[in-house]
């Protein structure tokens, strides 16, 4: 609206949503979606001494399993980015829920490691769809201001649901099997694709997005390549590479083996600290959105002082003399990697700010692959080391010094232009929002 008397006057811009309960129920039904996704991407964390006996196989063919799952998951970050900004949440997110639910259903029933690779990638393939649409369809029904505080509390609950595999499926693979357990689970994928069809909505009325042009193969290119020459994007790519690796690699696959072979802990002891993992990301995720939605600038000392923690109690507790750690500071360790998975989910928020509306999904799907490229690829190294070594943790444990020093050399060298690009990009997002008189 313009002013009475022809002053300048600030507007909201039209594609803000306002929020409201109605925001909160729709965004919630793909929040459940991303929550049942992530029992079924880390029921593997929990199961990994049973599939290794289950399917004769060693640490290397073991980690296997996760560096497929992360390697289709990784692989599909920028097709699902791209599937967002051309279908919408609704159509991915109900392909995604198929897709992980019957890789899950087929985990419970493979008779061989073939087979139960084949069902890990097809996991891995839906549950790429899911994260992406999830920060899409908060971006379509919040405010932009509440942007960093929606992500944090969509990557709260997906961790709620790593607790869900912590506590409730190991409980019920020891007392249940296999086969019960883990099919037993593919329900809740049944029961959030139901939601999802009767309720979900893409955007709110009236404010429907512009419809989308067309995508041919140039397209696509020019949608990749736009969002990649943003400093802000790769940026946010090298900050969730750097911060969601440590813990992902303890909780996916490698923390029930290292504290129950490498440490001594009985399986009850080592649970408990795999749920304390995870009740520290939900307790730092709310203290980070907070912070970061509060104070911008706060962004990239939270996500190099996580670095900084999680990389000293690390060299702590394998510098421990005789290999292993007292159990307080194995508590401490939990707590702090705890905060790596918040950590990371501020790499969007360096995304988010760097690209417009129609590049969203595409460049939230760079950012997303950063962590996941980095979890595949310890993982990898670790079971190569642990088979090599005999089983030494110390040196096995050690590559995550190296991934951290590539990821934080990165982002030094990439914090000034993305820092000077985003103050040019909210400049000239103020100039668009005044009202110049005819």
């Amino acid at each position: 609206m313009s002013s009475a008397s022809g002053s300048a006057t600030p507007v909201d811009l039209p594609a803000d949503p306002p929020g409201g309960r109605r925001a909160v129920a729709v965004w919630g039904i793909g929040v459940a979606v991303y929550f049942v996704a992530v029992i079924f991407r880390t029921s593997l964390g929990v199961a990994g001494l049973d599939a290794a006996a289950r399917f004769h196989v060693g640490a290397s063919a073991l980690s296997t399993f996760s560096i497929l799952q992360l390697l289709v998951y990784a692989g599909m970050q920028i097709p699902v980015g791209l599937l967002v900004d051309r279908l919408g949440t609704k159509k991915v997110l109900g392909i995604g829920t198929v897709l992980f639910t019957a890789g899950q259903l087929g985990f419970a029933f493979s008779p061989s490691y073939g087979t139960a690779l084949a069902s890990r990638a097809l996991l891995g393939c839906g549950d790429a769809m899911t994260f992406i649409s999830v920060l899409r369809l908060g971006t379509r029904w919040f405010p932009a201001r509440r942007g960093p505080l929606v992500a944090q509390l969509a990557g709260l609950v997906g961790m709620a649901g790593n607790l869900v595999s912590t506590l409730v499926l190991a409980r019920l693979l020891h007392g249940l099997g296999w086969t019960a357990a883990f099919a037993g689970s593919a329900v809740a994928g049944v029961a959030v694709l139901a939601l999802l069809l009767l309720f979900l909505k893409d955007h709110p009325d009236g404010f429907e997005p512009a419809p989308p042009a067309h995508q041919g193969a140039a397209y696509v290119r020019r949608q990749i390549a736009a969002s990649w020459r943003e400093p802000g994007t790769r940026l946010g790519m090298w900050v969730h590479f750097t911060t969601q690796f440590p813990a992902m690699v303890f909780l996916l696959l490698w923390g029930l083996p290292f504290l129950v072979q490498a440490q001594g802990l009985s399986r009850a002891a080592a649970g408990e600290l795999l749920t304390l993992v995870v009740l520290s990301n939900m307790a730092v995720g709310l203290v980070y959105g907070q912070i970061v939605a509060r104070h911008h600038a706060a962004r990239l000392p939270l996500a190099l002082g996580t670095v900084a923690a999680t990389a000293g109690m690390w060299a702590t507790t394998l510098a421990s003399p005789g290999g292993r750690a007292p159990v307080w500071l194995l508590v401490v360790l939990c707590v702090v990697l705890g905060a790596c998975g918040p950590a990371s989910m501020i790499g969007f928020d360096f995304a988010r700010p760097a690209n417009p509306p129609e590049r969203q999904g595409t460049a939230s799907g760079i950012t997303n692959m950063g962590g996941f490229i980095a979890s595949m690829t310890t993982l990898f190294a670790i079971g190569v080391l642990l088979d090599a070594t005999g089983d030494d943790y110390v040196v096995a444990f050690s590559a995550v010094f190296v991934l951290q020093a590539l990821g934080v050399s990165q982002i030094l060298r990439l914090r000034k232009r993305a820092a000077r690009r985003e103050r040019e990009r909210l400049v000239a997002s103020r100039v668009e929002t005044v009202h110049v008189p005819a």
